[in-house]
């Protein structure tokens, strides 16, 4: 999420959780590899979240990065695309990236923009 240099960290956070704004996560270990569980907005103002959250995840044994998206209340083009190349730089590294529980609207635009087949969807989250 962004903050406003007037804003501590803590009154940023305040501040998304108040507006349903901003990315939060949370990173599990599981036997195949991470599980990365999104909440809130991946777009222009929380895609930097989205790569430190990847990187957090790449840092581990490669493995398969889970992202689970049922907390996914909003994703946008860059959001999109912030996944994309999360999604080519975890190949790079030996990994490979899978959606879980993605809401209708999500799987709509994976399918209007023409990217449907770029990541394995599952219907549960492992672990």
């Amino acid at each position: 999420m962004t903050q406003r240099s007037s804003e501590t960290g803590e009154q940023a956070d305040d501040r998304a959780a108040r507006s349903g704004e901003g990315l939060t996560f949370e990173i599990r270990p599981w036997a195949l590899g991470t599980v990365l569980v999104l909440h809130g907005e991946l777009d222009l103002d929380s895609a930097a979240e989205l790569r430190s959250a990847v990187d957090q995840a790449l840092a581990g044994p490669a493995g398969v990065i889970v992202i689970d998206c049922a907390e996914l209340e909003f994703c946008d083009s860059t959001g999109l695309n912030a996944l994309l190349r999360a999604k080519a730089r975890a190949a790079v590294e030996g990994s490979r990236i899978e959606l879980a529980r993605p809401r209708r609207l999500f799987l709509r635009m994976l399918e209007l923009t023409g990217v449907t087949d770029a990541f394995p969807v599952r219907e549960n989250v492992p672990g």
